[in-house]
């Protein structure tokens, strides 16, 4: 192979790889808040009908006396199933005799209730506002929140198609910086909308840039850096959506306010689309397109950062030339996305790798579902599942070095699998080993995020990785799209979402045998190249 001697001979990890894996990391924390913004900014708050008698500032006709805000509350909001005041209903009327000492709760009928008419009163004790007080997403309404964050959702996986085609056709740091534009804009318009319907629309277009930034930003690590440091890299890519997670629940702790919130989060990103114009654009696919001077220009400037200015100015057009002469031409290279199914030595790897990617998100979304039910500060929950993200990731690193990219693929799936069908056997009085069994599950899963990022980037070539890793992106979100749903088996066979939550990890793991390794190998740059492996 041509390109890694060439990025040997500029550095193929110095100062610019350092500079340029800060750089790229930093809007990898930040793009994480905005992925898990919604846990925050969309938080539902204890609330109930508006009523005349305890919200209205004027003295109310027809009350003997103040009999205190809990008997006001009683005669004016009926209970609900959990004893509580009703979040939906009120008394069309006051009803007093419920004040009496013989009364019970059910001296009424539901011909004496009715919807809250005139609004709501929300608890403001935790969140200033949130985008369900702001348009009264409660109640008949209630079901457009989650359509928010399914939007969001989908918003990903439509980008995650897009991105990696127009990053194969127009190269890595263009699609980057337009993706930090994106955001910048987008993520800061949602913060002054005044309608849901335009919130949706600007969440949508965050979510579509958002896609570019995580992908674009492995791919430009990964082709940058030698092949003996991918997995460094990619560690460390994988330790900034943990550090976001921790940053995410931080942050949302000292800022209540929706708007302000999203707005804290967006602002960054119009300095990362200032900086990224500094960021050079993949010389590896550069050379594999045929842009052969601009990919020395960006070599030689590499060089000089990794202060071997003295070889870079040995990098010739010439010396290029002869040292890819054997590499065939960039415009001969199909990069059609059919190719990616119809060539035999990609039909496989493609498959799996989207099986990988599904297995990843159908789990872990599935299963984080039923974190909430950890505990009632969402905050310091929010942080403490960032901090125990890392360890699992950091620890990923060795087992790429170690075993390999292809059984640590699989085992990090398998384990989690295994962990989650236990769990079915596991009685529900152990609730010690159950929470256990699921932690070290979700754990594992960390480490499988940071495998098939790294095996994905490492198993095609240049001219179609992108578009490979959009594939990618799109089995990881319909994944997460489909995994919440599988909770819905549980109303007829409590045990049969664990059944299937186990099952899919176990069975794309073993199919990650059949890929072959790449520890160590350099990245292909054409289907040639995947031919002779």
């Amino acid at each position: 192979m041509a390109f890694p001697e060439l990025l040997d001979q500029v550095g193929g990890l110095g100062r610019f790889q350092v500079l340029q894996t800060v750089a790229l990391v930093a809007p990898i924390m930040w793009i994480t808040t905005q992925n898990m913004l919604e846990n925050f900014s969309a938080a539902v708050p204890g609330h109930r009908c508006w009523v005349p008698l305890l919200d209205n500032d004027t003295t109310q006709a027809g009350v003997p006396e103040d009999p205190g805000p809990e008997a006001l509350l009683t005669i004016s909001i009926p209970l609900g199933l959990d004893q509580q005041p009703h979040q939906c209903l009120r008394f069309r009327r006051p009803q007093w005799q419920l004040l009496g000492s013989n009364a019970t709760a059910t001296n009424w009928s539901e011909a004496d209730t009715e919807p809250c008419e005139d609004g709501w009163v929300y608890d403001r004790s935790t969140f200033v506002s949130t985008t369900v007080t702001t348009w009264d997403l409660v109640c008949d309404a209630q079901a457009l929140r989650p359509i928010a964050q399914s939007i969001y959702l989908a918003g990903i996986l439509l980008g995650a198609a897009v991105c990696g085609l127009a990053s194969d056709r127009f190269g890595r740091r263009k699609v980057l910086t337009w993706s930090y534009l994106q955001v910048a804009v987008s993520g800061t318009t949602v913060a002054f909308i005044p309608t849901f319907p335009l919130y949706c629309l600007f969440r949508f277009l965050v979510a579509f840039a958002a896609a570019g930034i995580m992908m674009n930003t492995c791919s430009l690590l990964m082709e940058w850096t030698s092949a003996q440091a991918h997995p460094l890299v990619m560690t460390l890519n994988a330790v900034g959506f943990s550090l976001g997670q921790v940053l995410t629940g931080a942050v949302a702790y000292g800022v209540r306010s929706w708007r302000m919130l999203q707005l804290t989060f967006s602002a960054p990103f119009f300095l990362y689309f200032a900086y990224s114009w500094w960021l050079p654009e993949s010389a590896r696919w550069l050379f594999t397109v045929g842009k052969l001077d601009q990919g020395l220009q960006e070599l030689q400037r590499v060089a000089a950062i990794n202060r071997k200015r003295a070889e870079g100015n040995t990098l010739t057009m010439e010396a290029v030339l002869s040292a890819m002469q054997e590499e065939p031409s960039g415009e001969q290279a199909p990069t059609r996305l059919g190719t990616l199914l119809c060539t035999p030595g990609l039909r496989l790897r493609t498959c799996i790798s989207m099986l990988c990617w599904f297995a990843f998100g159908f789990t872990f979304y599935g299963l984080a579902l039923n974190l909430q039910a950890l505990g009632s500060n969402i905050f310091l929950l929010q942080v403490l599942i960032g901090v125990a993200d890392l360890p699992m990731k950091t620890s990923s690193l060795l087992l790429l070095n170690r075993l390999g990219r292809r059984l640590s693929q699989a085992g990090s799936l398998v384990l989690p699998g295994l962990c989650i069908l236990a769990n079915v056997l596991v009685p529900h009085e152990m609730a010690a080993l159950r929470s256990s069994m699921a932690v070290l599950g979700l754990g594992s899963l960390g480490t499988a995020f940071t495998c098939v990022t790294i095996f994905s980037s490492e198993l095609f070539p240049t001219v179609l990785r992108m578009t490979a890793v959009g594939l990618g992106q799109i089995a990881a979100r319909g994944g997460a799209i489909l995994g919440p749903l599988v909770r819905l088996l549980g109303i007829h066979v409590p045990w049969l979402p664990l059944l299937v939550y186990g099952t899919v990890p176990v069975l794309s793991g073993l199919a990650a045998l059949l890929l072959p390794e790449t520890k160590n190998l350099p990245l292909p740059d054409t289907i040639q190249d995947i031919q002779n492996q």
